[in-house]
């Protein structure tokens, strides 16, 4: 059918028990879940008996499924000449240097003004359209509050090689954080599986294994502060608010994220004083291998203005 495409998969043995759209979701990561789910309830998904109408459907693993995908709908978004940093930009990709502050999709409450608006103007509308009407081009997100280094696909191909390293764990993402305390052991391994809180949905929580998505962090503490440390947290895999609830759960929440921490006096005086009022988070490197030329690219972003400040205050402080 005109605006459509067919996708034949056969889904593995490893997703025998799981709901259809996790199995789905495993089995083709360039698709959200949420993505997928509407697909099935679509009737768009079909199998040896059918149409498959429950998202909920228990799979075996081994069957073979047929997906029909509409094309995606012009954007509704509304492009929009907000400046960016742009780090690097090719036919296949861009990378860019979001600043804190910047939303990187239009959801609820943030219709305008995000990165994806200033992205439309910017590219002209050559983004990919594997992302839907609202992400075209968004391979994946860091939140509001948090800076640093994105990348974004201009076509589906290279959305969906990017989105494949993403869920193959093999992009390479540091971030600095500044945490309340002095991390023992100074460097280590935090692995604890996450989801969406039962009690509050705009948190994430820790959750037995096996009740949500595996999740690791690497951290290692680079500074000392007063009262305070600068830590270098690599991803081995990138869940959302993934470093911020890990480093909480050590009991050192990242200064200024009253979501899942609260600071001691002395610090939340000194980030008053200085107007800080985000966490402090940046993601630092981002590293993949190129869809075109297979090549293994690496990013690098300096630190903002303002994390620079908070620590060289810090720094200060201890000093005195």
């Amino acid at each position: 059918m005109v605006g459509e495409k067919s996708i034949d998969v056969v889904l593995p043995a490893s997703v025998a028990g799981l709901r259809l759209d996790r199995a789905l979701a495993i089995t083709l990561p360039q698709h959200s879940r949420e993505r997928l789910k509407a697909l099935v309830g679509g009737g768009r998904v079909s199998g040896s008996t059918g149409v498959l109408w429950d998202p909920k459907l228990k799979v075996k693993g081994g069957e073979a499924l047929k997906l029909v995908i509409p094309e995606p709908r012009a954007s509704e978004t509304v492009a929009q000449d907000i400046p960016l940093t742009i780090v690097h930009e090719d036919d296949a990709l861009l990378i860019v240097d979001k600043p804190a502050g910047l939303v990187v999709h239009p959801a609820a409450g943030n219709y305008d003004g995000t990165m994806v608006n200033a992205l439309l103007h910017h590219c002209a509308g050559r983004l990919s359209g594997i992302g839907g009407v609202a992400r075209p081009g968004i391979v994946h997100r860091i939140d509001k509050d948090t800076s640093g280094l994105l990348v974004v696909a201009k076509t589906d191909p290279a959305h969906e090689f990017l989105s494949r390293q993403f869920a193959a764990h093999t992009v390479e993402r540091r971030y600095t954080a500044i945490v309340a305390g002095h991390p023992t052991p100074p460097a280590g391994r935090i692995e604890a599986a996450l989801a969406r809180s039962t009690a509050n949905r705009q948190k994430i929580a820790i959750v037995p294994e096996g009740r949500g998505k595996r999740a690791v962090t690497h951290y290692r503490s680079v500074r000392s502060l007063r009262h305070a440390a600068q830590v270098e947290c690599r991803l081995e895999t990138g869940r959302t608010h993934q470093i911020r609830v890990h480093m909480a759960s050590i009991g050192h929440a990242l200064l200024g994220d009253a979501t899942y921490g609260r600071n001691p006096g002395s610090l939340s005086a000194v980030m008053q004083e200085l107007g800080f009022a985000r966490q402090a988070l940046h993601a630092a490197t981002l590293g993949f291998v190129h869809p075109l030329t297979q090549e293994k690219l690496s990013f690098e972003s300096a630190l903002p203005t303002d994390i620079v400040e908070l620590i060289g205050r810090l720094s200060n402080d201890q000093e005195g």
